[in-house]
C-alpha cells in the first residue's frame, strides 16, 4: 500500500485518469450525483492530491484545497473494493500530516457526508454549522482548529 501527496504536476497522466475515473464513478455514477467534477481546482498552486494505491489499482483519493486561510479536504472516495478495510483513515491522515507541514496555524474544513461525521470527529473535526443538502445528499460542515 502506497500513500503519497503530490501537487498537480507531480501526478502522471495515468494518476490523472484513475483519480477522474474514480471520482466520477463514485460520485456521479454510484451516488448519481451528476454535477461538474472537474471545477478548476485541482491544478492550483497548493491544491494536494492524495493518492492511495495498491500495485496498479487506485483504491483511494482526496484532495487538498489551500484556500489562503484555511485547509479544505475534500473529494474523499473509497474503490468500492476497497471500503470496510479502513483505509480511509490513512487518507485522511496522510492529509492531516500534509497541512501541518505545509501550514500548521492553519484550520482545516471540510463538509463531511451526515452519516460520516461521528468518523471525522474521530480525527478531531468538530462541527462547524447547519447541515445542508448537497446534490440531495446531507453534509455537516466540519472544521479542526489548530
Amino acid at each position: 500500500m502506497e500513500i503519497r501527496v503530490a501537487p498537480f504536476e507531480g501526478l502522471t497522466a495515468v494518476d490523472v485518469y484513475d483519480v477522474a475515473r474514480l471520482r466520477q464513478d463514485v460520485f456521479v455514477v454510484e451516488q448519481a450525483c451528476p454535477y461538474a467534477d472537474l471545477d478548476g481546482r485541482d491544478p492550483e498552486p497548493g491544491t494536494g492530491h492524495v493518492l492511495m494505491r495498491e500495485g496498479d489499482a487506485l483504491l483511494g483519493y482526496l484532495r487538498v484545497l489551500d484556500d489562503a486561510t484555511t485547509w479544505r479536504i475534500g473529494r474523499v472516495v473509497l474503490a468500492p473494493e476497497a471500503r470496510g478495510r479502513g483505509l480511509a483513515d490513512g487518507l485522511v491522515e496522510a492529509a492531516l500530516a500534509h497541512c501541518a507541514a505545509v501550514g500548521p496555524d492553519r484550520d482545516v474544513v471540510l463538509d463531511a457526508q451526515t452519516p460520516l461525521a461521528g468518523w471525522y470527529a474521530g480525527f478531531g473535526f468538530a462541527a462547524d454549522g447547519a447541515e445542508f443538502l448537497e446534490d440531495g445528499i446531507p453534509h455537516t460542515p466540519m472544521r479542526l482548529s489548530r
